[in-house]
């Protein structure tokens, strides 16, 4: 393959290690790609490999359960100096696309490639699917995550490994190209909103197509794809001039017209979009969105990883700093090696849905108070202890505001959780994922075209019960630290009791 004359699209994924201390890299594990014929949207040609990093005690715990590499595995696999050459010629000079390739997947190429002190392939232009679809399709389907965006169209679960996700994303693009075409094409019929409803149900999954492993350079031309729950066929040239519209800022008329190429000048990334947006992989310590440092489970297998307080051995909870996305350290809370985070079945609506504090964009900081049971209470306050102590040692001298909140002659305790908010656009949407659960027991997705609270705290009634998975946030801000809740998931239970009289 003459990769700097090559034409086709490199779409590009690696897995890694997770860093897990100060000072500690990532090191690469995997590396996937596929080329794809631009104007057909075909796939000509792929290349994957295992890759054994020098030193294997970085294949931790952690990072098995994040993409299922374990330590075995790649411990007879070619070292990165073994397969650079291949790894240059595919990549070098070609367009390099992926879901949040910039910030992570190419900073991590070219790490590997100055480890080894040779030059690392350089695109000819970056398409990252993560900011393009987060500003052009919406946060319609949730999240921006690339299991969220599979799931929402029915292609099956992530499954972390670099060929399948690239080929899922490359599925991914083709899908929200689409719904984008048509709704330019007919807009009287399609509009943005006719397909989103706030309580909208969720779409079923399908099975995802797992991927031959090790290395090797596989010729393929696929050209199905799965639309809802039929085999459908996407003509070349028509599943070459949609990407052509996501990717261009121009109307249809004119990207009808546009040659790929020449779009890729003209294409803009917004690196200005908040850092929950990108949230595919770890990102830098916020102060005001303190977003989470170390990869779980939650992000490799869905919301699996989430312990419930009787599943936590206390004596295994730890807090830790860990290396931030970019420079210093943040504090963690640990179990076993592990992000700890929890999951809470049947808690109950205390308090509905505040929202008179604003964050430095002035949007409104959301949240809900429900009661906590003594098995959370147990739970959090060892972390409560845990953190703070480690805070001490770290030299922060910020007031320290507990976790539970224990009221006076009632014998009770209530915790927050909060609805973290992200900008798209001009508008902004909630990054909990937010269910309803029938009567029946089967739950539906509630899709929000934007942030409304009294609409939340219509469905958070007082006396609700809920179901909620969420990760701990330690933060230190303006001379307040302490643990935040932040809701990473909440199913509400639906009865007609709980609902309040209009």
């Amino acid at each position: 393959m003459g990769s700097s004359e090559g034409e086709e699209i490199a779409f590009v994924d690696v897995e890694t290690t997770v860093p897990l201390r100060a000072g500690q890299r990532f090191a690469l594990l995997e590396l996937g790609v596929i080329l794809v014929c631009p104007r057909k949207l075909v796939e000509t040609a792929s290349f994957s490999t295992l890759i054994r990093p020098h030193d294997l005690s970085l294949v931790s715990p952690t990072s098995t359960r994040c993409n299922g590499i374990t330590r075995d595995a790649v411990s007879v696999a070619p070292t990165f100096r073994d397969v650079a050459d291949k790894i240059y010629e595919i990549l070098h000079g070609r367009v390099w696309a992926g879901h949040n390739i910039v910030r992570f997947d190419c900073l991590r190429i070219r790490e590997a490639f100055v480890e080894i002190g040779r030059p690392a392939p350089e695109p000819k232009g970056t398409i990252d699917s993560l900011p393009l679809l987060t500003q052009r399709f919406g946060r319609r389907a949730g999240n921006m995550k690339m299991a969220t965006l599979a799931a929402y169209f029915g292609l099956g679960q992530q499954k972390h490994r670099s060929l399948d996700d690239v080929r899922m994303n490359l599925e991914v693009i083709k899908y929200c190209a689409t719904v984008l075409f048509l709704e330019s094409s007919f807009p009287d019929i399609f509009t943005p909103n006719s397909w989103v409803s706030p309580r909208a149900t969720a779409r079923g999954h399908g099975n995802g197509n797992a991927s031959p492993e090790g290395t090797g350079l596989n010729l393929t031309s696929p050209s199905d794809v799965e639309i809802g729950n039929h085999q459908e066929m996407i003509s070349g040239d028509a599943a070459g001039e949609v990407l052509n519209l996501v990717e261009s800022n121009l109307p249809v008329s004119e990207a009808d017209a546009l040659d790929f190429l020449s779009a890729i000048d003209q294409m803009k990334i917004d690196t200005s979009l908040p850092e929950a947006a990108m949230d595919e992989r770890p990102t830098p310590d916020s102060p005001e969105e303190f977003p989470e440092v170390v990869a779980s489970s939650e992000g490799c297998s869905g919301y699996a990883g989430f312990l419930d307080p009787d599943e936590v051995s206390i004596p295994s909870v730890s807090a830790s700093l860990v290396p931030a996305y970019r420079g210093g350290s943040k504090r963690v809370l640990l179990h076993k090696d592990v992000l700890l985070q929890l999951c809470c079945m049947n808690l109950r609506v205390r308090f509905g849905v505040s929202s008179k504090f604003l964050d430095h964009a002035g949007r409104p900081r959301l949240s809900i108070v429900v009661d906590a049971p003594p098995s959370l209470c147990r739970v959090l306050d060892t972390c409560d202890h845990l953190a703070q102590k480690l805070s001490l040692d770290s030299g922060c001298n910020s007031e320290w505001r507990p976790l539970v909140t224990r009221r006076t002659g009632f014998n009770s305790s209530t915790v927050r959780l909060n609805i973290p908010t992200t900008a798209n656009g001009a508008t902004a949407t909630y990054s909990t994922e937010m269910f309803q659960k029938e009567p029946s027991g089967s739950s539906r997705r509630l899709v929000f075209s934007r942030i409304d609270a009294a609409e939340l705290d219509s469905l958070f009634v007082p006396g609700t019960p809920l179901d909620a998975h969420f990760s701990l946030d330690v933060y230190d801000y303006q001379q307040h630290a302490g643990i935040r809740l932040v809701a990473k998931r909440l199913i509400v239970h639906y009865k007609q009791e709980y609902l309040r009289s209009p």
